[in-house]
C-alpha cells in the first residue's frame, strides 16, 4: 500500500514516535499485547498525545494484556478482560479447538455493516476465527464502534477454570471482539482483542465448525486489510474544497447580500481512495444558512463531486454562515463554515 514500515522491539531502549518535536510515524501498530512496560519514550500518555496530534493506531490483544496498552485502551473507551481470560463459545467453535472452546468462530452476521470499515468481508459471508481476549466499551462514548462481536452464546472467563466463580466479565453480543474509534480530531484507532487473527495461520485455514458448517478460508484477510485500510485512512477520509457562493442572476459575489437575494452555493467534496482522491458520490450532504439557528436547510445535488444548492435569503437581516457539518458512519467528519452579511 505504499507504507514505510519500521519494526521495533516493545521493550527497546531507543523506542520513541517523537524526534525534534516531531512525530516521526503517520501510524502505529501494537503488536506486544503483554508488554508491561515499554522501553524508551513510549507510554499511554505518549500514545493518547499522538492521537490528539492526529495520528493512527492499530492493537492486538491476547490472553495477557500490558499495563501501558490497559491504560491507553481505558482514555478511549475500551476495557479489556482480566489476564488469563479468553471469549469462550461451546457453541460456536473450531473443531481445531483445544477442548477450552476458545478457537471461536465468528459469525459474519455479527459485524458492523459499513463497506468503508469492513469492506466486503460482511458481503462473502466467510466465518473468522478468534482466539483473544474480549472487551467491553463504554456504552456512552459516541465515538466508539463495535465492529465484530461473539454470538449470543459467547462469553469471557478463565478458560482453565472448570466452573464460573463469579459471573463473566462480558456476556452474549456485549463481548466485543474488535471495536474501532474515530476521535473528534478524525484519528482512528483499532483494537482486536485476538493477536492471532492476524496470522497467516488464520488468514488461511479452513473453518470447520463444530455445527459441522465448513468454509475452505475464513475471511480473516479480507476483514483484517478492510479494517487497516481504514484506520491508516486509506478510505473514507473527504475533504472539500473551492467553497463558492454567488448571486443566481449574474454569478456575482457581491460584498453583502440582500434580503430575497437567489443565492448559489457549491463545493467540491473528495474522497481519498488508496492513495488518490476521487470524486465523492454521496447524495446526502446538507447546507445549513445558520443565524444562530439554521434558516434554511437544504440537500445538495451532486453532479460528479460537485455539490450545489440554491435558495433564497430569507427576511431577515444579520450575519450568516453557511455551514456543512457532514457526520457519518466510517467518514471523517468534515465541518465547513463561510460567514456572510445580510443587508
Amino acid at each position: 500500500r505504499g507504507f514505510e514500515i519500521t519494526f521495533r522491539s516493545s521493550d527497546d531502549s531507543s523506542l520513541q514516535i517523537v524526534k525534534y518535536g516531531e512525530y516521526i510515524y503517520d501510524n502505529i501498530i501494537l503488536f506486544a499485547p503483554g508488554t508491561k512496560e515499554f522501553g524508551g519514550r513510549l507510554d499511554a500518555e505518549v500514545l493518547t498525545e499522538f492521537i490528539d496530534a492526529g495520528g493512527n493506531i492499530l492493537i492486538a490483544g491476547s490472553n495477557t494484556i500490558g499495563d501501558a496498552i490497559r491504560e491507553f485502551a481505558g482514555e478511549c473507551g475500551i476495557e479489556f478482560a482480566d489476564d488469563k481470560n479468553a471469549v469462550i463459545d461451546h457453541l460456536n467453535y473450531d473443531a481445531n479447538d483445544d477442548g477450552q472452546h476458545t478457537l471461536i468462530v465468528a459469525s459474519p452476521d455479527n459485524l458492523l455493516t459499513s463497506e468503508l470499515i469492513t469492506g466486503q468481508a460482511k458481503r462473502a459471508g466467510l466465518p473468522f476465527l478468534f482466539r483473544g481476549i474480549g472487551m467491553s466499551s463504554d456504552p456512552e462514548n459516541p465515538l466508539l464502534l463495535d465492529v465484530l462481536t461473539g454470538s449470543s452464546s459467547s462469553y469471557t472467563a478463565n478458560p482453565d477454570e472448570k466452573s464460573l466463580a463469579e459471573y463473566p466479565i462480558t456476556v452474549g453480543k456485549r463481548t466485543l471482539l474488535i471495536s474501532v474509534l474515530q476521535a473528534r480530531n478524525n484519528a482512528r484507532v483499532g483494537f482486536v482483542g485476538s493477536l492471532d487473527f492476524f496470522s497467516n495461520d488464520f488468514f488461511d485455514s479452513a473453518v470447520r465448525s463444530n455445527d459441522g458448517k465448513k468454509s475452505d478460508k475464513s475471511g480473516n484477510e479480507e476483514l483484517a486489510v478492510s479494517l487497516t485500510d481504514w484506520i491508516f485512512k486509506q478510505r473514507g477520509v473527504l475533504r472539500a474544497r473551492n467553497i463558492r457562493h454567488y448571486l443566481k442572476k449574474d454569478k456575482s459575489t457581491p460584498r453583502f447580500y440582500t434580503i430575497k437575494n437567489d443565492l448559489v452555493f457549491n463545493v467540491q467534496f473528495d474522497e481519498f481512495v488508496h492513495g488518490k482522491w476521487m470524486p465523492f458520490n454521496g447524495t446526502d450532504v446538507q447546507l445549513e444558512f445558520v443565524r444562530i439557528d439554521p434558516f434554511v436547510r437544504a440537500t445538495m445535488k451532486n453532479k460528479g463531486g460537485q455539490l450545489e444548492a440554491q435558495f433564497c435569503v430569507p427576511d431577515t437581516y444579520g450575519i450568516y454562515k453557511f455551514v456543512i457539518d457532514y457526520n457519518r458512519v466510517g467518514y471523517t467528519h468534515l465541518f465547513s463554515a463561510t460567514q456572510v452579511n445580510i443587508r
